[in-house]
């Protein structure tokens, strides 16, 4: 079994882990959206495209910011690495993401 973020990284972030109640539950070991992406447990292996997870010992903000520290971040290189040409990328994973089509279109 290929380890999510929270198994790999050991941050204690996840649903009863050592650190949720001081950090908080990180929004990849509970986003449902981007479940089975790259192969992980709701967003365990997608978690650079998410705002809010525990990188280097603090909150990590907004998508933009982060992506830098999760590019050199062994986690990230290890799941690229798992899944090869199945890997989705953060422009992929951005877009499961995004809010659905109002379906308004023009009046």
């Amino acid at each position: 079994m290929k380890p999510n973020c929270w198994e790999f990284k050991k941050c204690g972030r996840e649903p009863g882990g050592a650190k949720s109640k001081e950090f908080g539950v990180c929004p990849a070991a509970v986003e449902p959206r981007l479940n089975g992406v790259n192969a992980g447990r709701n967003s365990g292996r997608a978690c650079w495209a998410l705002t809010g997870t525990l990188c280097g010992g603090k909150v990590q903000g907004t998508f933009a910011t982060k992506l830098c520290n999760c590019l050199q971040c062994e986690f990230y290189k290890l799941v690229m690495s798992e899944e090869g040409s199945s890997f989705q990328n953060s422009t992929q994973i951005l877009a499961r993401l995004a809010p659905a089509s109002s379906g308004l279109g023009p009046h």
